[in-house]
Order: structure tokens, then C-alpha cells, then sequence
């Protein structure tokens, strides 16, 4: 019973501990852009269907944010899930360590583990840590203890919650916890993996036949932009472009993704082609020099426990065949992702976790134990904890310091767009970085609760592709059409434009690009900021600029006077 109390108490005590001498941080603006698609902030009406994760989650947000606003319900939610996957993992790593070593011992592996290796979870979070590390965790326990019916529950419960957040990340979580699994379980994780395969069969083919044209259109474009953008697949084009193909590169590389007669699956298939040849020549190379800088520097802890579980079962003797097979498994997925993909510390970090547990699962397991590994382990965990901690508290104090200028941007932004109805911009998102998921409603300081506040309508980002963009330009302007709608904005007074210059270059290419020639010619020209702006802004803020729409006919010639 005291064990299952301290395995219950002491992940909370270690989150809330981080949490009071670190603070809480999100890594990207992803999820506070989410947030402000859950609330309604920039959205015609809660969202309450995200298409790509969050499956059945973004109807019960939207539905307790209109309930109580105040509260932060997406990060008390995921949080709550970050928490059951540090206990589950913990449980895991206690019942391995405490089997052959004293209490004190375990505890210090636990705690020394956890400060090198899962503490930036919860300080610098993003959502996709959540489904990774829950799925990978649940996997564990319910192998640990199979054939257990309560335990398979628990882990294929904890698989479909990971699965609903964002299936390939519960995949991915699911792939590398199965050597640590079979070291644990042998055949008998069998159930495991059949329970975790027919969730996320049956969830992909629910999902495929529920699915509406809009949100499928939605997914390949993010799977497009995604290539492009975050994953740098693309190829320069062969040829000089297209006026208009020119234009949609430089929109989609901007993140300006809301005009779909420019940017579109066709358009981006001729701008942005994938090339293997230059691929393999450029891009794989580029990507595996800066792996190679990445994972020593942030996360040398780890590497070094490698090291030390990879030695000291070198020093047990015997072949080990399947163990080394599993280290060039694990060896060539984290390559394969950094190379192919991406691997940014929210990927990261669970896959070194994942790594790092199958070895101590496998090494604790040998009989006998090779000499001195618990003293090497501490050894290791001590001498690499006091660098991290170093590195981890300087991080501490450049985030607040970010989170601080983030806010005070958003504040500008909310001051200069005080008194008007509807605000077009490319700069609210960008304010996100950094913000704490436990405030917020402050954080995003768009407006008091209780008050009616502008409609922010987004130009940038990848929330501009999501479907609810173009159900809020219909609602705001009487048409779906994205420069349709810019031009209709630009007739009223209760518009604000604050817009970086890159951005108001593009929206005016697209303007002049999608003008019909009975239509005045529209473009959007930088305001002469007063000399005692009424603010106390006198002079434009970090990058912003505010605009507005002037149109004209053209000049007719003289010959068509005459006619």
C-alpha cells in the first residue's frame, strides 16, 4: 500500500516541484493556437472538431470553455495526462530497480532519471509529449504485469487516449516501448499489441468514413505544407515559375495558406516537388550534420546512459544478439526521423526515454548483474545531472524573458486594435511562444471575458488551411473567397489591418493577382503613424505595422476616352 501511495505521490510532487522552481512553458504556438480555435477567438464558432488529433477532446474543450472560460481546460487536461504517464513509467522503472537493489537506491535512479530525462516534459510542454509518452508508458506497465486483465486495460486505455490526441504520435509512442515490452513480457505481450492494433485500425477507418470532403482536403494539404515547410522535402523548381506559381511558393513558405485558388494541392505539387536525387545530394546531408550537433548538446545525459547500459552489458559476456539488434533499431529510427522528417525536443526526448528504459529493463534483467552497475548508473546520472541542471535553469530564465516580450507584443496588438469589430493579422500567433498553459486566458489577453472583443482573422499559420477559416471569412464578409473577402473587409471602418511588410506584400500580390477587370484595383498601404498616437505608440511596434485598403479605376487611356 506505501508503495502505491509513493508511486502515486512522488511524479506529482516532482511535476508541481519543476513547476514552482522552473515555471511551465509551451515549446511552439501550435497549442495556443489551438486554443484560440477551441474558444472561438479565431474561429466564426467554437471549434469543435480539429480533424487531424484531438479526435472527441476538442468537443468537450469547446463545449467547457463556453461553459467557464476562465478555466484552462486544455492544459489542465493534457497535464492530467502527462501525470499518469510519469506514474505509469515510474511504477515501471521502481518495480525493475527495487527487484534487485534497496529502496534508497531505486529512488535515487528514479529521481536521477527523471531530472535528466522526463522533467523538460512538463517544463517546456507541447501536446505532442502527451500521446508519445502515454502510450509508450501504458504499453510498459501492462506488460510488466501481464497477463493481468486490469493491467491490459490500463495499457490499452492509455494507448487509445494517446490515439485520440494524435494517432501517429500513440503509433510512434507504441513502436518504441516494444523492446522494453518484450524484455518484460516475452510472448505474453501478444494481447498488448492486438489491443493497441485494433484501436488504431478501427479508429483509421472510423475516421476514413467519417470524414467530410473538407476536412480530407484539409489533411493533404497539411501533409503538403508539412513537406515543404517543417520537413524541408521539397525541391527548388527546374525552371524559372509562373507569375502565379511564384506567388503561391512564396505564400506557402510564409505560412499564408488561406487563399486555396493559390495555394492548393496542384499548385504546391509544381512548386514544391519531392526529388530523390536532390534529396540524398542535399537536403539528408544538411539534415544529418545538424542531428549530429543536436542530440550531444541537448541531450548528453541520455547518450552517456546509453553508453554506460551498452558497456556494462558488454562486460556481462555472452552475445546479446537481439539486444545490439534493438540498439540499431533504435539507432536508425531516430536517423530516419531527423533525416526524413524532423526530431524536435518534443519528439525527441520520449524516444531517448523509450530507448533508455528497454536498456535498463534488459540490463537489470541479466543474471548476473555485471559488477558495479548500479554504481556506474549513479555515477553517470550524477556527473551528467549538474551540467543539465545548468543547462535546464539557463533555459529557465531565457523563456520567462521570452514569455515577457511575447505578452507585451499581444498587448500592443490588443491596444491597437481596441474600438474595431474585426482585426486581419499575421502577427497574434507568433505571440504564443513561450506562454504558460495554466494562464491562458491572460496569456492571450485578446480581450476581458466578460466583454465583446474584435474577431481576430487570421492571415498566417497553419490554423489558415483548418476548414473553420473559411466558415469565419463567410460570416464576416458574405463570401468564402479569400481576396473576395480582403476586399470586402476593406470597405469598412471597423477594420483593423496589422500586418508585418512581408505579409502585406503577399496579400496585395494576391489581391492584384485575383482582381477582374470591372474591379477597382485594391491594395493595402502602411498608415502615417501621428505624432502622438493615442496609445502612446509613436512609432510602429517590433515588425507590425498598421494598413489599410485603398482602390482606385484605373486611369483609361485616351484612345478609350475617345471610343
Amino acid at each position: 500500500m506505501r508503495y502505491r501511495l509513493w508511486i502515486l505521490l512522488l511524479p506529482l510532487l516532482l511535476l508541481l516541484a519543476a513547476g514552482w522552481g522552473l515555471g511551465y512553458y509551451y515549446e511552439t504556438n501550435d497549442d495556443l493556437t489551438i486554443v484560440a480555435l477551441l474558444r472561438g477567438t479565431t474561429a466564426a464558432a467554437p471549434v469543435s472538431d480539429l480533424h487531424l488529433y484531438f479526435h472527441g477532446y476538442a468537443a468537450l474543450w469547446s463545449w467547457l470553455y463556453a461553459a467557464a472560460p476562465a478555466w484552462p481546460w486544455y492544459g489542465l487536461t493534457l497535464y492530467g495526462l502527462l501525470y499518469a504517464a510519469t506514474v505509469l513509467g515510474a511504477a515501471v522503472l521502481w518495480r525493475v530497480l527495487r527487484a534487485r537493489t534497496g529502496v534508497g537506491a531505486a529512488l535515487a535512479l528514479l529521481v536521477l532519471f527523471w531530472m535528466v530525462g522526463w522533467l523538460e516534459h512538463g517544463f517546456w510542454f507541447n501536446y505532442v509529449r502527451v500521446p508519445l509518452l502515454l502510450a509508450g508508458a501504458g504499453v510498459l506497465f501492462a506488460a510488466q504485469r501481464a497477463p493481468a486483465r486490469w493491467a491490459l486495460l490500463v495499457g490499452v486505455l492509455a494507448f487509445g487516449l494517446s490515439w485520440l490526441i494524435r494517432p501517429s504520435a500513440a503509433v510512434l509512442g507504441f513502436v518504441v516501448a516494444l523492446p522494453g515490452a518484450w524484455y518484460l513480457a516475452g510472448r505474453r505481450v501478444g494481447p498488448i499489441v492486438a489491443g493497441a492494433a485494433a484501436w488504431a485500425v478501427l479508429g483509421a477507418l472510423w475516421l476514413h468514413l467519417t470524414w467530410s470532403p473538407q476536412a480530407a482536403t484539409f489533411r493533404r494539404l497539411d501533409v503538403l505544407k508539412s513537406n515543404l515547410n517543417d520537413f524541408q522535402l521539397a525541391a527548388p523548381p527546374r525552371g524559372p515559375l509562373r507569375p502565379a506559381d511564384s506567388l503561391a511558393l512564396a505564400a506557402a513558405q510564409a505560412w499564408q495558406l488561406g487563399d486555396s485558388t493559390l495555394v492548393n494541392e496542384a499548385s504546391l505539387d509544381r512548386v514544391a516537388p519531392f526529388r530523390l536525387g536532390y534529396f540524398l545530394r542535399h537536403t539528408a546531408p544538411a539534415k544529418l550534420v545538424a542531428l549530429a550537433r543536436q542530440l550531444p548538446r541537448d541531450y548528453f545525459p541520455l547518450l552517456l546512459l546509453l553508453a554506460a547500459t551498452g558497456t556494462l552489458v558488454l562486460r556481462a559476456g555472452g552475445g546479446h544478439r537481439g539486444f545490439w539488434l534493438v540498439q540499431a533499431g533504435y539507432a536508425g529510427l531516430l536517423l530516419g526521423l531527423g533525416t526524413l522528417l524532423k526530431l524536435p525536443p518534443r519528439l525527441a526526448l520520449p524516444l531517448l526515454d523509450f530507448w533508455a528504459l528497454s536498456n535498463l529493463i534488459y540490463l537489470w534483467q541479466l543474471r548476473p548483474l555485471p559488477r558495479h552497475s548500479l554504481a556506474v548508473l549513479l555515477l553517470v546520472l550524477l556527473a551528467t545531472a549538474i551540467p543539465y541542471g545548468y543547462k535546464t535553469r539557463h533555459r529557465s530564465q531565457v523563456l520567462p524573458q521570452e514569455a515577457r516580450a511575447n505578452y507585451e507584443q499581444r498587448e500592443r496588438l490588443t491596444q491597437l486594435a481596441r474600438g474595431t469589430q474585426i482585426v486581419v493579422s499575421d502577427a497574434l500567433e507568433e505571440t504564443y511562444k513561450s506562454a504558460s498553459p495554466f494562464t491562458e486566458g491572460v496569456v492571450m489577453q485578446l480581450i476581458p471575458y466578460r466583454l465583446p472583443g474584435p474577431v481576430w482573422l487570421s492571415v498566417r499559420g497553419w490554423q489558415t488551411l483548418h476548414p473553420s477559416q473559411v466558415a469565419l471569412r463567410k460570416q464576416l464578409t458574405g463570401t468564402r473567397d479569400f481576396t473576395g473577402a480582403l476586399r470586402n473587409l476593406g470597405q469598412r471602418t471597423d477594420v483593423a489591418w496589422l500586418l508585418t511588410p512581408k505579409a502585406a506584400a503577399l496579400l496585395n500580390g494576391q489581391l492584384a493577382r485575383a482582381r477582374q477587370p470591372n474591379e477597382p484595383v485594391a491594395w493595402l498601404e502602411r498608415r502615417k503613424w501621428p505624432k502622438r498616437f493615442p496609445y502612446g505608440f509613436s512609432s510602429p511596434t517590433n515588425g507590425v505595422h498598421a494598413y489599410r485598403m485603398r482602390t482606385k479605376f484605373p486611369q483609361l487611356s485616351t484612345k478609350a476616352k475617345i471610343l
